[in-house]
């Protein structure tokens, strides 16, 4: 078994494994990770070169985070993991990263725990369903004051995200706040979306979900300690499908949950 660096003719490799365990994953988010941090992300090959596991990382400017580790059925328990993830922190961790982030399962906390992650929230998928009939809006472009909210919320900038979201997506803002709704298979995902209060935040959610189809499956991936955005989404009938914990090594971030209402991606940017 080996672990190198991957490229994009693995990435096909890569979406098979992980449509067997169901998550949702795209093409697009390792062309963004391979030409960001291409020194981050690992593949872990048999003896006959073909995938046993994957992980990916992604810098900002002073934070990273570490996505998409995983280790094909037939290999798991034998350190396949524990490989990939040492080489991801390492590359981080090489390239400057002061706090390393991450999102675990129920079944993966105590594994992290063990090389000093600390959780630090819960990340609730809320899923509901669109109701609107209007077309949609083709805004793509985000402003300073959209940069600055971001980077108030996490305590980094994350220019290189924000600009690959919205330029696949569309983005609805005003002065209080940003959303943007990135198109995944049959599915729409609300996200990156902060906002300085909920007030602002409502009133960008149902202006931008009028452009989802009635019956289309909204997602929103959203910082459980803001008891606000759980409020609002389940008082327009979305529901929790599924939880994973928020951790971070290094320097504790200047972390602001009040401030988001969905994350750019569950596992692989954050």
């Amino acid at each position: 078994m080996i672990i190198e660096p991957f490229g994009t003719d693995d990435i096909a490799s890569f979406l098979r494994l992980a449509a067997a365990e169901g998550w949702v994953a795209g093409e697009w988010e390792f062309d963004f990770l391979l030409s960001n941090f291409p020194q981050g992300c690992f593949i872990a090959r048999d003896d006959s070169g073909a995938a046993a596991g994957f992980v990916t990382s992604l810098l900002h400017e002073r934070s990273g985070w570490i996505g998409n580790l995983i280790v094909a059925e037939q290999f798991r328990g034998g350190g396949i993991g524990n490989g990939l993830f040492k080489k991801a922190v390492g590359a981080l961790r090489l390239a400057g990263a002061q706090t390393i982030w991450l999102t675990a399962s129920k079944s993966g906390v105590h594994l992290y725990e063990k090389y000093g992650f600390i959780q630090i929230d819960t990340i609730n998928r809320w899923v509901g369903t669109g109701r609107g009939r209007h077309g949609n809006n083709c805004n793509k472009e985000l402003a300073r004051a959209v940069h600055d909210l971001d980077a108030h919320a996490w305590g980094d900038r994350r220019m290189a995200l924000l600009e690959v979201t919205a330029s696949r997506g569309t983005v609805w803002k005003n002065e209080s706040g940003f959303i943007v709704l990135q198109p995944y298979d049959a599915s729409v995902h609300c996200g990156p979306f902060s906002a300085v209060d909920s007030g602002s935040a409502e009133l960008l959610f149902d202006a931008a979900i009028t452009s989802v189809p009635s019956g289309i499956k909204i997602l929103a991936d959203v910082p459980a300690s803001n008891r606000s955005a759980s409020r609002f989404f389940r008082r327009r009938n979305m529901a929790v499908a599924g939880s994973n914990a928020l951790m971070y090594a290094g320097r504790k971030p200047d972390y602001r949950p009040e401030l988001l209402y969905g994350l750019a991606t569950m596992g692989s940017c954050g």
